[in-house]
């Protein structure tokens, strides 16, 4: 059974393609198959996970309806549908054309059985592209930073899941909160978990992202953590998320 899985919160910097990118990576690793759908204009996934050069992108599989919009990456087991600057105005046809609300799910249900995880790298807003991506997915991953305004938004993010399910998607889920940027010396850090934990209770995961030099390093080499420096903090935390999600999969 394929997971079709959106990373989403509408506040930006808060390790959103980070996660998209190293997670997918981990789960490659692990021999899972996964497929990651850049859905975000500035197209930090695909070029994190070192894309640089295609004929197709994201417009074409998702207006176009073009299946070789699909590309291998690096990483065995790694696929993606990449994004490019052209892809920003698509909103507005979109918005222009109406009943858009299916397109993304319409697609991704014709290729997700090839897959054992989907990943859409969503924006950080809270546009038609990511009301796409919600509509299209089974869960919803947020990545939250452990910094003062980590809940900034999130009831926000809560009624737009409430949106979603009640006129889209039904059976949309929460598959859990990572925390990212985590710095265990500060007292902020550890406060900021504490009280993420008490809003989101269970759904926070075990593993948390430290903040890393060398997480911040890989994407300007095209290369995901476990390229750059298998043996980082950063990546052993991505390893273990992985393995969560596996765990969270298969119960």
């Amino acid at each position: 059974m394929s997971v079709v899985i959106t990373t989403f919160n509408q506040k930006g910097g808060v390790g959103k393609t980070t996660t998209v990118v190293n997670l997918s990576a981990a789960l490659a690793l692990k021999k899972k198959k996964v497929l990651v759908i850049d859905m975000d204009p500035q197209g930090n996934s695909t070029s994190g996970l070192g894309l640089y050069e295609f004929e197709n992108n994201i417009y074409d599989f998702l207006i176009e309806k073009n299946k070789d919009s699909i590309y291998k990456t690096k990483t065995e087991n790694l696929d993606i549908i990449p994004a490019s600057g052209e892809f920003a105005g698509v909103e507005i046809e979109l918005a222009k054309r109406g009943d858009w609300q299916f397109d993304l799910k319409n697609m991704v249900d014709q290729v997700k059985d090839d897959y054992d995880y989907v990943i859409i790298d969503s924006p950080p807003s809270l546009g038609i592209l990511s009301m796409m991506s919600l509509v299209a997915s089974d869960k919803i991953l947020i990545p939250v930073q452990c910094e003062y305004y980590a809940l900034e938004g999130v009831s926000q993010l809560m009624d737009t899941i409430t949106l979603v399910r009640e006129n889209f998607n039904e059976n949309l889920g929460i598959l859990g909160v990572v925390m990212c940027m985590f710095d265990g010396r500060t007292n902020l850090s550890l406060q900021v978990v504490d009280e993420v934990k008490s809003f989101f209770k269970d759904k926070v995961f075990r593993s948390v992202i430290p903040r890393n030099v060398r997480l911040a390093e890989a994407p300007s080499f095209g290369m995901n953590i476990f390229e750059y420096d298998k043996t980082s903090k950063g990546a052993k935390a991505y390893s273990s998320l992985a393995d969560e999600i596996i765990g969270e999969m298969n119960d």
